[in-house]
């Protein structure tokens, strides 16, 4: 791989890092640039550091990981943030996207997987646990209604780019299943951002499943 991703590790939990870092020094794309036991500690060093991605605990004292993703992103939008859990309660996974986490992982995934993920949100997709998935799917199954302002300010071509973004496609295969170029497809995601008011695509992804856009079963790993 040409690309050279830097991350930045936070759990409360020594061996949990230790263990993370010493699978990931096998991996020459992939450096471990810092390390925080808390979310406090998370923000700080992503400001000092300015890692690609942060692998965010999500159960810590203090500042939990739910508001450190937060902090982290206010300080450095371009940082991407990996869950990585031990718990898939309700109250979590939802939290955790909307707080603008590109992935939501338990820490019973296997390091061949996990670095996979890491891959993928570095590239700009989202990762979702399959018990996470379902979570978020049960949580947003009853739609509270269509925002039909918004969604009506998109083009019919956006929406269609909208659902298929939903349903966890990429932008490459969002365009194959489209017949349009893959910087047709940035303009459009660029312009669906800005029309629903929101910031990535883990938060359009999230307005399409809260209105009932894409069917509950529709998004499988």
């Amino acid at each position: 791989m040409g690309t050279h991703i830097r991350i930045v590790l936070v759990d409360d939990h020594d061996m949990v890092r230790q263990g993370i870092r010493t699978y990931l020094l096998t991996e020459a794309d992939i450096e471990v640039v810092g390390e925080a036991s808390s979310g406090a500690g998370a923000a700080e060093l992503v400001q000092e550091l300015e890692p690609d991605l942060v692998l965010m605990d999500l159960v810590m004292p203090g500042m939990d990981g739910v508001a450190a993703t937060r902090e982290v992103l206010r300080v450095r939008p371009e940082t991407k943030v990996l869950v990585l859990t031990s718990f898939v309660e309700d109250d979590k996974v939802l939290p955790a996207l909307e707080a603008g986490a590109s992935g939501y992982l338990l820490k019973t995934v296997l390091g061949d997987e996990l670095v996979g993920a890491i891959r993928k949100v570095f590239a700009g997709e989202t990762v979702l646990e399959p018990a996470a998935a379902a979570k978020m799917l049960a949580a947003l199954q009853k739609p509270k209604g269509l925002e039909t302002g918004k969604f009506e300010a998109l083009t019919e071509r956006e929406q269609d780019v909208l659902r298929l973004l939903a349903e966890g496609l990429t932008n490459q295969a969002i365009g194959e299943t489209l017949y349009i170029g893959i910087k047709t497809v940035k303009t459009h995601v660029s312009n669906i951002l800005a029309k629903l008011g929101v910031e990535d695509r883990t938060q359009a992804a999230i307005y399409a499943l809260k209105n009932g856009l894409v069917e509950a079963d529709a998004k499988k790993e």
